[in-house]
Protein backbone atom coordinates (compact mmCIF):
# COMPACT_ATOMS: atom_id res chain seq x y z
CA UNK A 1 0.00 0.00 0.00
CA UNK A 2 2.59 2.38 0.78
CA UNK A 3 4.69 1.33 -2.18
CA UNK A 4 1.57 2.19 -4.62
CA UNK A 5 1.28 5.79 -2.82
CA UNK A 6 4.89 6.87 -3.46
CA UNK A 7 4.54 5.86 -7.12
CA UNK A 8 1.49 8.01 -6.44
CA UNK A 9 2.82 10.61 -5.24
CA UNK A 10 5.52 10.59 -8.04
CA UNK A 11 3.50 10.59 -10.46
CA UNK A 12 1.72 13.63 -9.37
CA UNK A 13 4.87 15.70 -8.76
CA UNK A 14 6.64 14.80 -11.65
CA UNK A 15 4.37 13.38 -14.78
CA UNK A 16 1.43 15.57 -14.11
CA UNK A 17 3.26 18.59 -14.76
CA UNK A 18 5.51 17.19 -16.95
CA UNK A 19 2.22 16.58 -18.90
CA UNK A 20 0.83 20.70 -18.54
CA UNK A 21 4.25 21.76 -19.49
CA UNK A 22 3.50 19.85 -22.89
CA UNK A 23 0.00 21.00 -23.13
CA UNK A 24 1.08 24.88 -22.72
CA UNK A 25 3.81 24.71 -24.92
CA UNK A 26 1.75 23.21 -27.72
CA UNK A 27 -0.25 26.02 -27.22
CA UNK A 28 1.59 28.64 -27.52
CA UNK A 29 3.13 27.00 -30.61
CA UNK A 30 0.66 26.16 -32.04
CA UNK A 31 -1.67 29.30 -31.15
CA UNK A 32 0.58 31.82 -29.80
CA UNK A 33 0.95 33.80 -32.79
CA UNK A 34 -1.50 36.40 -34.41
CA UNK A 35 -1.38 35.95 -38.23
CA UNK A 36 -0.04 37.96 -40.57
CA UNK A 37 -2.64 39.52 -42.83
CA UNK A 38 -1.12 41.37 -45.60
CA UNK A 39 2.37 39.43 -47.15
CA UNK A 40 4.12 42.75 -47.55
CA UNK A 41 5.06 46.01 -44.89
CA UNK A 42 2.33 48.56 -44.48
CA UNK A 43 3.51 51.80 -45.08
CA UNK A 44 2.26 54.95 -43.33
CA UNK A 45 2.17 58.36 -44.16
CA UNK A 46 3.50 61.25 -41.85
CA UNK A 47 4.55 58.79 -38.87
CA UNK A 48 7.18 56.20 -37.95
CA UNK A 49 5.48 52.38 -37.65
CA UNK A 50 8.80 50.35 -37.35
CA UNK A 51 9.64 48.98 -34.05
CA UNK A 52 6.25 49.52 -32.55
CA UNK A 53 3.42 48.25 -32.17
CA UNK A 54 0.56 50.32 -33.80
CA UNK A 55 -3.47 50.51 -33.54
CA UNK A 56 -4.36 52.87 -36.47
CA UNK A 57 -7.42 54.24 -37.58
CA UNK A 58 -9.02 56.72 -39.83
CA UNK A 59 -11.60 59.78 -37.92
CA UNK A 60 -12.06 61.57 -41.85
CA UNK A 61 -13.40 64.94 -41.94
CA UNK A 62 -15.96 65.09 -38.75
CA UNK A 63 -13.54 63.73 -35.82
CA UNK A 64 -16.47 65.93 -33.75
CA UNK A 65 -18.82 63.02 -34.62
CA UNK A 66 -16.38 60.10 -33.53
CA UNK A 67 -16.43 60.86 -30.10
CA UNK A 68 -17.48 57.42 -29.40
CA UNK A 69 -15.31 55.83 -31.44
CA UNK A 70 -12.36 57.89 -30.00
CA UNK A 71 -13.47 57.05 -26.39
CA UNK A 72 -14.15 52.91 -27.16
CA UNK A 73 -10.65 53.22 -27.78
CA UNK A 74 -9.17 54.90 -25.18
CA UNK A 75 -11.30 53.10 -22.70
CA UNK A 76 -11.07 49.42 -23.60
CA UNK A 77 -7.18 49.24 -25.90
CA UNK A 78 -5.51 52.52 -25.22
CA UNK A 79 -5.89 52.38 -21.12
CA UNK A 80 -5.00 48.94 -21.16
CA UNK A 81 -1.82 48.84 -22.94
CA UNK A 82 -0.28 52.29 -23.36
CA UNK A 83 2.29 51.53 -20.57
CA UNK A 84 4.24 49.05 -23.03
CA UNK A 85 6.80 51.94 -24.50
CA UNK A 86 6.25 49.82 -28.19
CA UNK A 87 2.46 51.11 -28.02
CA UNK A 88 0.86 53.86 -29.96
CA UNK A 89 -2.68 54.43 -31.32
CA UNK A 90 -2.39 56.52 -34.83
CA UNK A 91 -5.56 58.34 -35.94
CA UNK A 92 -5.36 59.59 -39.18
CA UNK A 93 -7.75 62.71 -40.33
CA UNK A 94 -8.35 65.49 -42.56
CA UNK A 95 -6.13 68.45 -42.60
CA UNK A 96 -9.06 71.03 -42.46
CA UNK A 97 -10.13 69.22 -38.86
CA UNK A 98 -7.32 70.54 -36.93
CA UNK A 99 -9.50 72.37 -34.66
CA UNK A 100 -11.90 69.45 -33.84
CA UNK A 101 -8.91 67.34 -33.53
CA UNK A 102 -7.52 69.95 -31.18
CA UNK A 103 -10.88 69.53 -28.93
CA UNK A 104 -10.74 65.76 -29.12
CA UNK A 105 -7.42 65.33 -27.43
CA UNK A 106 -8.31 68.05 -24.85
CA UNK A 107 -10.73 65.75 -24.00
CA UNK A 108 -9.31 62.71 -24.34
CA UNK A 109 -6.29 64.32 -22.01
CA UNK A 110 -8.04 64.72 -19.44
CA UNK A 111 -8.50 60.97 -18.81
CA UNK A 112 -5.25 59.61 -20.19
CA UNK A 113 -1.75 59.97 -20.58
CA UNK A 114 -1.65 60.79 -24.57
CA UNK A 115 1.75 60.72 -24.97
CA UNK A 116 1.76 57.54 -27.23
CA UNK A 117 -1.45 58.74 -29.02
CA UNK A 118 -0.41 60.33 -32.26
CA UNK A 119 -2.99 61.95 -34.84
CA UNK A 120 -1.89 62.54 -38.17
CA UNK A 121 -3.05 64.60 -41.03
CA UNK A 122 -3.73 63.17 -44.25
CA UNK A 123 -5.25 63.84 -48.10
CA UNK A 124 -7.76 61.71 -49.18
CA UNK A 125 -5.60 60.24 -51.35
CA UNK A 126 -3.48 59.12 -48.97
CA UNK A 127 -6.21 57.77 -46.90
CA UNK A 128 -8.06 56.34 -49.60
CA UNK A 129 -4.51 54.54 -50.46
CA UNK A 130 -3.77 53.04 -46.53
CA UNK A 131 -7.01 52.20 -46.08
CA UNK A 132 -7.03 49.98 -49.50
CA UNK A 133 -3.77 48.14 -48.47
CA UNK A 134 -4.85 47.63 -44.84
CA UNK A 135 -8.86 46.53 -45.90
CA UNK A 136 -9.12 45.40 -49.44
CA UNK A 137 -12.56 44.15 -48.93
CA UNK A 138 -14.08 47.69 -47.34
CA UNK A 139 -15.30 50.94 -48.05
CA UNK A 140 -14.20 54.17 -46.11
CA UNK A 141 -17.41 55.56 -44.76
CA UNK A 142 -18.81 59.07 -46.89
CA UNK A 143 -16.63 61.24 -43.99
CA UNK A 144 -13.38 59.45 -45.38
CA UNK A 145 -12.72 57.95 -42.46
CA UNK A 146 -13.76 54.43 -41.40
CA UNK A 147 -15.55 52.56 -38.16
CA UNK A 148 -12.25 50.69 -37.94
CA UNK A 149 -9.05 49.94 -36.45
CA UNK A 150 -5.86 48.16 -37.32
CA UNK A 151 -3.33 46.11 -35.42
CA UNK A 152 0.15 46.75 -36.96
CA UNK A 153 3.28 44.96 -35.74
CA UNK A 154 6.83 46.22 -35.30
CA UNK A 155 7.91 45.14 -38.97
CA UNK A 156 4.85 46.95 -40.35
CA UNK A 157 2.91 43.86 -41.12
CA UNK A 158 -0.94 43.69 -40.46
CA UNK A 159 -1.93 41.81 -38.23
CA UNK A 160 -5.72 40.66 -37.44
CA UNK A 161 -7.79 36.88 -37.73
CA UNK A 162 -7.94 35.27 -41.27
CA UNK A 163 -11.35 34.44 -42.96
CA UNK A 164 -10.81 30.64 -41.33
CA UNK A 165 -11.59 32.00 -37.81
CA UNK A 166 -15.15 30.64 -37.48
CA UNK A 167 -15.57 33.29 -34.07
CA UNK A 168 -14.35 36.33 -35.96
CA UNK A 169 -13.43 36.41 -39.54
CA UNK A 170 -11.93 39.63 -39.78
CA UNK A 171 -8.07 41.38 -39.82
CA UNK A 172 -10.03 44.74 -38.39
CA UNK A 173 -12.11 45.81 -35.72
CA UNK A 174 -14.96 47.84 -35.24
CA UNK A 175 -13.78 50.61 -32.98
CA UNK A 176 -18.01 51.63 -32.30
CA UNK A 177 -18.46 48.45 -31.13
CA UNK A 178 -17.29 48.08 -27.68
CA UNK A 179 -17.90 44.19 -27.46
CA UNK A 180 -15.82 44.05 -30.69
CA UNK A 181 -12.86 45.67 -28.58
CA UNK A 182 -13.08 43.55 -25.37
CA UNK A 183 -14.09 40.31 -26.80
CA UNK A 184 -11.71 40.27 -29.87
CA UNK A 185 -9.18 42.96 -30.09
CA UNK A 186 -7.41 42.70 -26.06
CA UNK A 187 -7.06 39.53 -26.72
CA UNK A 188 -5.20 39.66 -29.95
CA UNK A 189 -3.24 42.95 -29.01
CA UNK A 190 -2.18 40.56 -25.68
CA UNK A 191 -1.46 38.05 -28.27
CA UNK A 192 1.02 40.49 -30.55
CA UNK A 193 2.53 41.22 -27.13
CA UNK A 194 3.05 37.60 -25.42
CA UNK A 195 5.15 36.92 -28.88
CA UNK A 196 7.30 40.02 -28.59
CA UNK A 197 8.16 38.80 -24.61
CA UNK A 198 8.73 35.02 -25.82
CA UNK A 199 10.81 36.18 -28.63
CA UNK A 200 12.85 38.56 -26.56
CA UNK A 201 13.35 35.93 -24.00
CA UNK A 202 14.67 33.37 -26.49
CA UNK A 203 16.87 36.21 -27.43
CA UNK A 204 18.07 36.95 -23.86
CA UNK A 205 18.59 32.88 -23.35
CA UNK A 206 21.16 32.65 -25.55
Amino acid sequence: MQHFQKRFVLFVLFVIPLVAYLFFASGINNFGRLPVVSPTPFEAQGIELDQKITILGFLGDRVSLKKAFSSNLNEKIYKRFHEFKDFQVVLYFDPAQEQAVAELKAQLGELVDLSHWFFVPATETQVSSMFSALSPGDQLNDDGGSNYVFIIDKDRMVRGRTPDDSDYPYARYDATSVADLSKYMVDDVKILLAEYRMALKKNNGR
